[in-house]
């Protein structure tokens, strides 16, 4: 399946972005002739530091830094409206200092969520995706995280459901956040059924909704099951965020 036309490319990165919002795009692809490759860090680390070990990664693997595609950062707590958009600037700038941004636009999908148990004591690197040369069989891709959000810009009467917990709230809000993923697989030029993991992030209990609200949905990708991380989403009041990928190669570094 080809990438739509509404993601862009990345000069010298072998892929293409969907367009987001100023800290994180909504998705990265392969292009033709490249594959995305993820890669797990067996400890985080604090992000600056993560980035350095990203450099150096891709210049042992041959590889320019715009090959980096995507982001995973693990925080101590949710962050405030305010302090989210604190982090965001710094993050950023760093970006920028590597010149990774596209005519003002990033590239760079992100998911960043505070572990229920086990939190870092700051922002850290938890993962990161990139890409190689050699194409594979079925597309390659990472969808960033979403929460339910409906509308940024607008603090908590933006979120779904805010400040419920229920069973028939987390279901609302999983379906909102599968709409999401949804939209963004159809902007990349993929489907559900190129989906190899599914990442659910939340402290609440997700056997209420899983099969009916997210892996019916997932149709093929459902026999990969999902990965539940206790966690909660990176602002205060959401409850409920996911990430998908399709990929050939995971490493662990």
């Amino acid at each position: 399946m080809s990438v739509a036309s509404s993601a862009r490319d990345v000069p010298g990165g072998g892929y293409r972005f969907l367009p987001g919002i100023a800290p994180f795009s909504s998705g990265a692809a392969a292009a033709s002739g490249y594959q995305v490759v993820h890669a797990t860090l067996r400890a985080p680390i604090p992000w600056r530091d993560g980035f350095a070990l990203i450099d150096r990664h891709l210049h042992a693997e041959g590889r320019p830094r715009t090959a980096l595609c995507a982001i995973e950062l693990r925080s101590p707590a949710p962050f405030s409206f305010d302090g989210f958009d604190g982090f965001n600037a710094g993050y950023r700038a760093l970006l920028a200092e590597w010149k990774l941004l596209v005519d003002g636009e990033n590239p760079i999908a992100r998911t960043n969520v505070a572990p229920v148990v086990g939190a870092p004591t700051e922002p850290s690197l938890y993962g990161f995706g990139y890409t190689i040369p050699g194409g594979t069989p079925r597309p390659t891709f990472i969808v960033a995280g979403a929460g339910e959000m409906r509308e940024r810009g607008v603090g908590v009467e933006g979120i779904v459901r805010h400040g419920e917990t229920s069973a028939a709230a987390m279901r609302e809000k999983a379906a909102h956040v599968m709409a999401i993923m949804q939209a963004r697989l159809q902007g990349l030029g993929v489907g559900w059924s190129d989906v190899t993991t599914i990442d659910i992030y939340t402290a609440q209990p997700i056997e209420p909704f899983l099969a009916h609200t997210v892996l019916t949905p997932a149709g093929a990708s459902a026999i990969h099951g999902v990965r539940w991380f206790p966690s909660r989403p990176p602002i205060v009041g959401l409850e409920y965020e996911m990430d998908l990928r399709g990929v050939s190669r995971e490493l662990v570094v």
